[in-house]
Order: structure tokens, then C-alpha cells, then sequence
């Protein structure tokens, strides 16, 4: 049965557009800030929640690696969006119309190249997706947006360019999360476990903690640290792993993990999404 998504920014966001292509049909409910999104789950408005954890251009997403573990909610799926950037308006208006187009701060940078080709001055907005919602509600056709095609869509504008962004790689990784998890999924391609954990203040504690993954051919695909709790000592690492807890080569991993750590939590178990390859 399809569910309802709840998604930080406005209809047409490319947040949005992860929930549409993960979860074709669900319901979706947006909402301002990424505490919005988890609370929506957490409170019964909303059954899953898409967050984006990092970009192939701008690494990780500013908190989100401290929200999760508070959240109280476990990563059932991945999603990888490609960040197509549209340049859209009104209907009947040009590029040549234009004065100024709006997209939010980190979006302008990435069309910078087709902006000064063009000599249209870029101008920050909260939200792409709001910039082209403003465009629809005030009927000005001096500005343009740039934002998804989806954004472009539910606001009844005209897509003027298609795939402007600089990069062509330019992709965001999202996850999708519940109130319970589901250990029981087996994917197709694989299987990803995420965790966090603190290691214990004892001589090279992180090198041993790693080894049980070397010594069982356990791929790690991410490692990162970050403080917890205003301190400079006290460190935090996020870690995604190829695998599953129940097979021997990752039990055994995790069990040597355990022995090194003050602290180790299982954020989620989920199918490996073939677009990482």
C-alpha cells in the first residue's frame, strides 16, 4: 500500500522528486525544517521520511548525521536523485525576458556558466521549488527559476532550458526512514548497514575497531567523525557498510566493533541501490 512521505522544503522540491521516484504513488506531506519531517513521522502524520544525507558536490548535509541517531526512526531504503537544473517562467516569456531568476543559494553556483552566458543575475531564494511557487502567485514575468522539472510541473510554468547545472554529476543521496525497521528485506544488489558508534579511550581504539572489517572482507563505504555534545573529545562516527548484521562476515565485524566501542547503534538495514555503482 502506498504511504505517506513527509519531506523538508515545497511540492516540487528535489526532495520531493525522491520520494516520487522511490515510492511511485505515496503520498507526500512538506514541511519547513528536517526536525518537521522526523516529528511528522514520529507523531503519526506521516508514515516515512526522505532526508538527504549528502550531495556528490557539497558532501554531507549540514546536521543531518546528529539528527539521525536522536531521531528515534530507522533507515528502511536509499535513494539517489540526479540534480537536474531547469531554468523555467511563465508561459510565453523568454530567456531573454528575464532580469533575474531565484533558486535557493546553494542551487546558483551550479548554473553559473549558463547564467553568465546569458547575463541574468541570480538572486537567493529559502527554496528553488518556492522561488517557482512565487513566480506562479505573482504573475511576474521579469523572473525565472531554477528548480526541477517536477516544480515546473505543479506550477503550470514553461521550462525555457533543460540541464543547466555545471556538473554533470551533480547527484543527491537520500534516505528513507521509518518508525520500525525492517531486517527481513534482502535486496537485489546487495545490502547496506548504517550505524554510529563512540569508540572507548583506550590507545588506537579507532585502527582496532576497523580491523574485524578488514580481516572479514567487509567493505566500508563511508566512514565520517563528528562531535557530540559541545565537546572536542567526545567524537562520533556515522559508517555504512555492505552487508547484512545476520551474515557471518558482518557479524563477526560488528562483534570486534562492539568490544572498542562505549557506544553502537544500528541505524538501519536497507537494500543496496544499484545507482552507486
Amino acid at each position: 500500500m502506498p504511504k505517506r512521505i513527509a519531506f523538508q522544503g515545497e511540492l516540487g522540491a528535489y526532495s520531493h522528486q525522491a520520494c516520487v521516484e522511490a515510492r511511485p504513488g505515496a503520498d507526500v506531506l512538506p514541511c519547513d525544517t528536517f526536525e518537521d519531517v522526523i516529528a511528522a513521522v514520529r507523531n503519526g502524520n506521516a508514515d516515512l521520511a526522505m532526508l538527504p544525507v549528502e550531495n556528490t558536490t557539497y558532501g554531507r548535509v549540514a546536521d543531518i548525521h546528529r539528527l539521525l541517531p536522536e531521531s528515534g526512526l530507522r533507515i528502511v531504503d536509499e535513494a539517489f536523485v540526479r540534480v537536474h537544473i531547469s531554468l523555467m517562467a511563465l508561459p510565453g516569456v523568454a530567456i531573454e525576458d528575464l532580469e533575474v531568476v531565484r533558486a535557493h543559494l546553494v542551487l546558483l553556483p551550479q548554473a553559473a556558466t549558463f547564467l553568465k552566458q546569458y547575463g541574468i543575475r541570480g538572486e537567493a531564494w529559502p527554496d528553488s521549488a518556492g522561488a517557482a511557487a512565487e513566480i506562479a502567485r505573482t504573475g511576474s514575468r521579469s523572473v525565472g527559476a531554477l528548480a526541477s522539472d517536477l516544480a515546473a510541473e505543479i506550477n503550470g510554468l514553461h521550462i525555457l532550458a533543460r540541464h543547466i547545472e555545471d556538473h554533470a554529476h551533480n547527484t543527491t543521496r537520500f534516505l528513507l526512514m521509518s518508525p520500525e525497521p525492517d531486517t527481513t528485506v534482502r535486496g537485489d544488489h546487495g545490502m547496506i548497514t548504517t550505524f554510529v558508534f563512540q569508540v572507548r579511550n583506550i590507545p588506537a581504539a579507532l585502527y582496532k575497531a576497523m580491523g574485524g572489517f578488514a580481516t572479514n572482507g567487509v567493505n566500508m563505504t563511508k566512514l565520517e567523525s563528528y562531535m557530540v555534545g559541545g565537546s572536542f573529545t567526545a567524537t562520533q562516527f556515522y559508517a555504512d557498510i555492505e552487508g547484512h548484521p545476520e551474515d557471518p562476515p558482518v557479524a563477526r565485524a560488528l562483534e570486534e566493533l562492539a568490544y572498542f566501542t562505549s557506544m553502537l547503534e544500528i541505524l538501519g538495514v536497507y537494500p543496496r541501490d544499484p545507482r552507486r555503482d
